[in-house]
C-alpha cells in the first residue's frame, strides 16, 4: 500500500513538472528534474500514457493529455465558484469590480468576477485569457515563478504592447516583478487599457499559481485607495489560500 501511494504521489510530481515547463517534456528532461530515476519515470509516464492523462508525440517527447481538461475544467469552475464569497466581501469593503485568476499555460485566465455597483464599472468575461505581464493579476502571478520560468514563458509569448504603459523590457518586467515579491501586491497602472487601474495579490501558498485583483477607472482607483484595499486584499487572500489549503 505504501509503495503504491508513493507511485501516486511521483506522477501527480510528473504532471506538474510538465505543467511547469509548459506541458511537454523529454524523458531526459524529466528525470533531470525530478530527480527520479529514468526506469521510474517511464513505467509512470506509460501508464499515464495509456490512460489518456500524458501522450507522447512522434519526436517521443511527453506532452499532458486530453483526459485533463476535463479535470481542469471541472477544478476551475469550482475555484471561481469558490471564490464568489470573498470576492463579494471585497466589493463592499472597496467598492471596486473583483477578480480572481490562475496561470494556465503562458496565460492568465479569469476564473471569477463580481462587479462594482457602480454604473461605470469594470468588466472582465469569466474564461478570458490575457498576457500575464501587461496586467496587474498576471504580474501577481508571475512572481510567484522564478526568474528563469518567467523568461521562459515572455520567450513564447513575447511582450506586446497594449498601451504606451505597458512593460515591453524583459529586464524591466523581472525587476518588477522583484519589487512585487517585496511588496507583497501588484499594480496594472494604465498597462492594458488606458484609464484603468488594478491592483492584485497572490494567494499565499495556493496549491497553484493564483492571485486575486481589483480594478476600476484610474479616477476611483487612487493610490490613496490602492493604500487603503492592499490589506483588506491581503486579508481576503489568505483566507482564501487557507481554505484551499489540502487538509492535514
Amino acid at each position: 500500500m505504501a509503495e503504491a501511494v508513493r507511485s501516486l504521489e511521483r506522477a501527480f510530481e510528473l504532471l506538474e513538472h510538465l505543467a511547469d515547463a509548459g506541458g511537454e517534456m523529454a524523458l531526459s528532461e524529466l528525470t533531470e528534474r525530478s530527480g527520479l530515476p529514468m526506469p521510474t519515470i517511464y513505467r509512470l509516464m506509460r501508464t499515464m500514457v495509456n490512460h489518456g492523462y500524458v501522450r507522447q508525440g512522434p519526436s517521443k517527447r511527453y506532452a499532458l493529455g486530453p483526459r485533463l481538461i476535463r479535470l481542469g475544467e471541472s477544478a476551475t469552475r469550482l475555484l471561481g465558484h469558490w471564490a464568489r464569497p470573498a470576492l463579494t466581501r471585497l466589493v463592499d469593503e472597496i467598492g471596486e469590480t473583483a477578480n480572481m485568476a490562475v496561470l494556465e499555460g503562458d496565460a492568465a485566465v479569469y476564473v471569477a468576477q463580481v462587479p462594482s455597483r457602480h454604473s461605470m464599472r469594470m468588466f472582465t468575461e469569466v474564461g478570458r485569457r490575457v498576457q500575464p505581464h501587461c496586467t496587474g493579476v498576471g504580474k501577481a502571478l508571475l512572481a510567484q515563478l522564478s526568474d528563469e520560468t518567467v523568461r521562459e514563458i515572455i520567450g513564447r509569448t513575447g511582450l506586446a504592447a497594449h498601451t504606451p504603459h505597458t512593460i515591453t523590457d524583459p529586464d524591466r518586467l523581472l525587476a518588477e516583478l522583484d519589487r512585487i515579491r517585496a511588496q507583497g501586491y501588484a499594480i496594472d497602472d494604465e498597462e492594458q487599457e488606458v484609464g484603468v487601474r488594478c491592483v492584485a495579490v497572490p494567494l499565499p501558498g495556493a496549491p497553484a499559481p493564483a492571485a486575486i485583483s481589483v480594478s476600476g477607472p484610474s479616477g476611483r482607483l487612487t493610490t490613496r485607495l490602492v493604500d487603503e484595499a492592499v490589506p483588506l486584499m491581503r486579508r481576503a487572500a489568505e483566507q482564501f489560500a487557507r481554505d484551499l489549503s489540502p487538509a492535514e
